[in-house]
């Protein structure tokens, strides 16, 4: 989850304090304009499958395999994600990887959007995207307020990753639901994986890599967005 970018950071170091600001400024509305797109992407996907009637049958044939399998799916195409935009070493493998784990999400995502529109009631898609927008809006403006390097969490949150798929594993094996509990902790993992990628945007990622540090983000984002819409499935 954590990109090595210490080296490739100092790329822009010959440019003058303000040329390395305005390059800076360029990669950061890059990254976040690719972010917006990735949703746009991921949005349009999802206005498709439920239009065309498809998501009804992904939703079923998904829904007819162990849930829990599909939750710790959803957690390994995220590190997958992240490794592939650590790696990869053109701006078209970066675009690859992204439109490929925007579609992966989309098909992943659509069971649970479905139970959402048919049986939790209306609304809470809605609701769950407009919380997930505030805690994305609130963590990054605090990043960007107050300059902090948050790259310390970067072994905490591989960890709480790692005992996610095994209370996941768990649950599969003995037959256990994870409650309320599971999705408030996977919620403050994701903001904490929003701080974390945010502050490496700023700090360490170089300027070519802007694909890459918007799959990262919209990795998190996901992450937030599942767990927060699960949280309020749960309590209709």
């Amino acid at each position: 989850m954590s990109p090595n970018f210490a080296s490739d950071s100092l790329q822009h170091d010959h440019y003058s304090p303000e040329q390395a600001a305005t390059q800076r400024g360029v990669f950061i509305m890059r990254v976040y304009g690719h972010l917006l797109g990735a949703i746009a992407l991921f949005t349009l996907i999802e206005v498709f499958l439920f239009q065309s009637g498809k998501a009804e049958v992904l939703a079923r044939a998904l829904l007819g395999v162990n849930w829990l399998l599909v939750l710790g799916g959803f957690m390994v195409a995220g590190w997958l994600a992240r490794g592939l935009a650590a790696r990869a070493g053109s701006l078209g493998a970066q675009y690859g990887g992204l439109a490929l784990y925007v579609v992966a999400q989309a098909i992943i995502f659509t069971p649970m959007l479905y139970v959402a529109e048919h049986y939790s009631g209306g609304g809470v898609i809605q609701s769950a995207a407009v919380v997930t927008l505030a805690g994305f809006v609130g963590l990054t403006a605090i990043v960007f307020y107050t300059r902090k390097d948050f790259s310390f969490l970067g072994a905490m949150l591989k960890f709480a990753g790692i005992m996610a798929l095994v209370a996941i594993a768990a649950a599969v094996l003995f037959g256990f639901e994870l409650g309320t509990w599971f999705s408030v902790l996977m919620i403050l993992v994701a903001g904490g994986a929003i701080l974390y990628d945010t502050s490496n945007i700023l700090r360490y990622y170089p300027n070519d890599r802007y694909v890459g540090a918007s799959l990262e983000l919209f990795a998190s984002v996901a992450l937030m967005f599942w767990y927060v819409l699960r949280l309020f499935m749960s309590r209709r």
